[in-house]
């Protein structure tokens, strides 16, 4: 096989999730780019890619438990039932999602917004080579950065396809292995970011989920017509986003905890707005470069909405997409997935996440949320 060539640009990566689109509408949505210094991009890329080639005829040979040129670190995990367990960035490390594509028997199935991460990749190129059936789907109005990932992937063999363009981005971020576990992530496949982003990845076992989930992948996969299953826990974009994260919000009692790249969808921002009216206690941490988000937080702010942002071009950055609602209660529930608060995000894309009751995998999200609060900056 031939090594890795590379899917790092020698150019501005990047990392904030991009909604505008040349010769496309932008749908009344904002674009962001946070990049990294072409200089880091480079030698980012040629460290990468001498990784790859020396070790992907190994990782193809034993398919070692923690991932291929990946030492194993302790991780944010929670599993309170059998069905679900988390974990979390930055921190947490990505060794156990190695784990499961080395871990793999028969399948894997992988949707995936960007993928710019030469360990995923070779071990990905290695299950194929070891007999797994691996078949990928990645958004393809993000060519620029998912061409690397595309060709290599392709040049060994891998079945991967270029999103369907009925949806305005495929921005879900799933994988599932065997047909009988599925990752259902806030994050991005992106090496570079691992170290300086809160995402969350739930590992969900719930049969009825991995069905749904696997029949939505057939059908992408094949750029044909599916009305998404809903599983036992299951919010899709486009089909129940907006209506499951209202009801979500609109039927919280005492409490709502938001972490949200983006705050820009009208019908969030009234939904939180009224929720902190009539007397629910709402936090939201999230991203606010250049005062992009100053209008929607001013609204929310004016409501008694507690606001703690973080905006550095380069720093920690949240990324996470979290709705908490009534923690510590008998009642409380939690989202987590790939949408953002937008228009497009909710009512045009293809996107995947859940909401649950997990007392545990709260716990642990709530403490990652409290201190991420207590040290952004608080909007006034």
């Amino acid at each position: 096989m031939s090594g890795y060539t590379g899917t790092m640009n020698a150019g501005a990566i990047t990392r904030r999730e991009t909604r505008g689109i040349p010769g496309h509408a932008t749908k009344g949505c904002r674009m962001f780019h946070r990049r990294l210094p072409w200089a880091v991009l480079v030698t980012a890329a040629a460290v990468t890619t001498a990784t790859a080639c020396s070790s992907l005829n190994a990782a193809g040979s034993s398919r070692a438990a923690t991932g291929s040129g990946q030492t194993a670190t302790t991780t944010t995990m929670a599993a309170s039932s059998s069905d679900f367990a988390l974990h979390a960035l930055p921190g947490g490390g990505m060794s156990w999602f190695y784990s499961q594509i080395n871990g793999a028997r028969s399948s894997i199935d992988l949707t995936m917004y960007e993928l710019q991460d030469t360990t995923a990749e070779k071990d990905l190129a290695s299950a194929e080579a070891a007999g797994v059936k691996v078949r990928v789907i990645l958004d393809g109005y993000e060519k620029s950065a998912n061409s690397g990932a595309y060709n290599y992937l392709s040049g060994h063999n891998v079945g991967v396809v270029w999103s369907w363009d009925k949806y305005y981005y495929t921005h879900e971020k799933c994988m599932v292995v065997d047909g009988r576990t599925a990752d259902i992530m806030t994050l991005n496949l992106q090496s570079q970011y691992y170290s300086t982003t809160r995402d969350f990845a739930v590992v969900d076992t719930d049969a009825s989920d991995v069905s749904a989930i696997v029949n939505v992948f057939n059908h992408d996969y094949a750029h044909t017509s599916v009305t998404p299953g809903a599983g036992a826990d299951l919010v899709w974009s486009p089909t129940t986003s907006q209506a499951k994260l209202t009801a979500l919000i609109n039927g919280a009692k005492s409490s709502i905890r938001i972490y949200s790249e983006e705050m820009d969808d009208p019908t969030v921002t009234s939904d939180l707005v009224s929720a902190a009216k009539r007397g629910v206690k709402v936090q939201v941490v999230g991203e606010n470069e250049d005062g992009e988000y100053d209008s929607e937080y001013q609204q929310l702010y004016d409501a008694g909405v507690q606001i703690s942002y973080f905006s550095s071009s380069t720093g920690f950055y949240i990324h996470g997409k979290v709705i908490m609602t009534d923690y510590g209660t008998s009642g409380s529930k939690i989202f987590i997935g790939s949408q953002n608060f937008s228009n497009t995000s909710l009512n045009d894309n293809r996107e995947l996440g859940l909401i649950i009751s997990d007392s545990s995998l709260e716990t642990n999200v709530n403490g990652d949320f409290t201190n991420d609060f207590a040290k952004g900056k608080r909007f006034t």
